[in-house]
């Protein structure tokens, strides 16, 4: 599990980016999120980063606690 904050997330479109604890931006789309519908701007979350074709995207994303 990793840590970071919400870089940027439109709720319109459904998808934004994480910034990592070590200064990484991690794409994270609707479908990743787990038990919340919205990411807010500078918000802390935790998750898992799975890699696919386009590059590495955020899964599992929840608040941290």
């Amino acid at each position: 599990t990793m840590k970071g904050n919400v870089k940027w997330y439109d709720r319109v479109k459904g998808y934004g980016f994480i910034q990592t604890e070590d200064n990484k931006d991690i794409f994270v789309h609707r479908t990743g999120l787990e038990g919340i519908k919205v990411l807010e701007t500078g918000e802390a979350v935790e998750f898992e980063i799975e890699e696919r074709e386009k590059g590495p995207v955020a899964v599992k994303v929840r608040k941290a606690e």
